[in-house]
């Protein structure tokens, strides 16, 4: 065996190493420290997808904060495990002594995306050149997670380089979809969405500078936040690219619950992140914005297409049928055509990108030789560096784009009361998940990462045969305005893509999360109340 590591290339030796310490881990877990709980009954406890009726069960003694922390990891793959084990044993031991929780988190397990430094554990951004390369300290985030009382029990699978809504890398391999191998959960935070819809965690924590954190949502029938620039802490997140600015990449949470994606945002920024992260918005949770927007009709803009690729009948049946429910319950509806201006927000985005001509990637896979996952490859050979000076005219364009998008915003009014649109509502993607390496275009989502506008993807409803089989055999007429368009007309199988979810996309102007998240919760309710596909 060893002779064979030996002529083994040497980023594949690190890379068998990497997978034999995981594994080894979680036998070594299972087997000395797993019988000492009761393995049995911590297996079969029902776990809330609510974070707040979690809590009432650890409150009343329902449940104890170590069994349901181990019930979780019968769900995982990959592990900080002994870590969690000792947490929650303290949090238990903390409860019986004082009677009452360590803080609003007290005994939530919660995963995170292979970017959020844990001290003594890697953040790997799925390079196999970063593995053994242990973080000296925790991210901002994850200091507050563990002060409110949160068990952090596994880190999750991301592309290489982050870059892409694919989940694979040469370290730890593909992620697939849970319904269908053959198909992608999406990325880059595929690995936490997998994990959340395998209900491995309760909580998962991901990243977005594109769709990351929406698209698995949308993929996997999942709640997820992209927030704006700098209301949660980023600091201590490692990433590619670090140090651009331009269009800066931000975390949020993803959930299985609506009340829990709210609840987790709302702890985080009561726990005041901007007092640890110089970058991060000295801006309180304002419960009166959160509450108001819940408390009246709204007005919704909604956009049906995005000028650049037409959705696929089930994406757009779903969006329909929302947009009647939520009109029928006294909610106005008003039409968002962006013509040619999404477009040209993402023709400015991709040219950030590529502006350092792909060497901080370049950089990264160098440091073991690893290979390049096709899509990367494409990303660091698209261009070459830009100077500083047409980086300048770049930021130039860029902002002038954005004003753009807010006068098309204070433009879009309601017909009755003349007042601008509350939130925009919107596909997630133009189809659902897709077989692996299949996803082009993600400008649903990457246009909102430029405007720096907040955004909740929230489950809407699935492909069906039944449903969508009238308005698949109309596709065949139907004439593609770009290559794209066509790419994706082509990629529709309504076969393999029967029962895959579809979530849908709320947008509130820029540092709105609280209205966003509050018009989330109005708009889940109305899609519940009726629950066709």
């Amino acid at each position: 065996m060893a002779d064979h590591i030996s002529n083994t290339a040497p980023w594949l030796q690190i890379v068998q190493k990497k997978r034999q310490i995981r594994d080894d881990n979680i036998q070594n877990y299972l087997e000395t420290q797993f019988p000492a709980v009761e393995p049995q009954p911590s297996r079969d406890i029902a776990i809330s997808d609510n974070v707040q009726e979690i809590l009432l069960d650890i409150s009343s003694g329902a449940v104890t904060a170590e069994a349901l922390c181990s019930a979780v990891m019968f769900r995982l793959t990959e592990i900080l495990f002994d870590d969690a084990s000792v947490r929650a044993r303290e949090l238990d031991r903390f409860f019986q002594e004082h009677g009452r929780l360590v803080g609003p988190l007290h005994g939530v397990p919660m995963t995170l995306k292979d970017q959020f430094d844990v001290q003594g554990h890697d953040s790997t951004l799925g390079y196999v050149g970063r593995a053994f390369k242990p973080a000296p300290e925790d991210c901002v985030l994850v200091a507050l997670l563990r002060q409110m009382g949160a068990l952090i029990i596994a880190k999750s699978n991301l592309p290489q380089s982050i870059m892409w809504c694919e989940t694979e890398n040469p370290l730890w391999g593909l992620t697939v979809h849970p319904t269908n191998p053959s198909f992608t959960p999406g990325g880059s935070t595929g690995g936490e969405g997998t994990l959340l819809s395998l209900q491995g965690s309760v909580v998962g924590w991901g990243t977005d500078i594109g769709g990351s954190i929406r698209i698995p949502s949308h993929m996997l029938g999942l709640y997820g936040l992209k927030p704006s620039n700098t209301r949660l802490p980023y600091h201590g997140v490692s990433v590619s690219t670090e140090g651009q600015e331009h269009v800066p990449s931000v975390i949020g949470p993803m959930t299985r619950s609506i009340e829990s994606l709210s609840y987790v945002c709302k702890a985080v920024i009561d726990a005041a992140p901007w007092k640890l992260d110089p970058k991060c918005c000295p801006l309180p949770w304002r419960s009166e914005m959160y509450e108001e927007v819940q408390s009246r009709p709204l007005v919704i803009g909604i956009m049906r297409d995005d000028g650049v690729v037409r959705p696929h009948p089930p994406v757009s049946r779903v969006l329909e049928a929302a947009a009647r429910r939520l009109a029928a319950a006294g909610h106005e509806i008003v039409p968002w055509t962006p013509g040619t201006l999404h477009q040209e927000c993402i023709d400015i985005m991709d040219q950030y990108y590529t502006a350092d001509g792909g060497e901080d990637i370049r950089r990264d896979m160098e440091v073991a030789g690893e290979p390049y996952i096709p899509h990367v490859e494409g990303i660091v050979n698209r261009g070459k560096p830009i100077s500083v000076y047409a980086y300048w005219q770049l930021n130039k364009q860029k902002v002038a784009a954005q004003k753009r998008f807010l006068d098309m915003w204070n433009a879009t009014l309601s017909a009755k009361t003349g007042k601008a649109i509350d939130i925009l509502l919107s596909p997630v993607m133009p189809h659902s998940a897709v077989p692996h390496r299949k996803c082009r275009w993600v400008g649903y989502t990457k246009v909102f990462n430029f405007v720096d506008y907040p955004a909740v993807v929230l489950p809407a409803g699935q492909v069906s045969k039944d449903l969508d089989a009238e308005n698949t055999a109309q596709m065949g007429s139907y004439e593609p305005r770009n290559a794209l368009d066509g790419w994706n007309r082509d990629l529709f199988d309504l076969d393999t893509m029967d029962g895959m979810p579809i979530g849908l996309q709320i947008v509130a102007r820029r540092l709105e999360e609280e209205k966003v998240l509050g018009a989330a919760q109005v708009v889940d309710k109305v899609l519940k109340a009726t629950s066709t596909p």
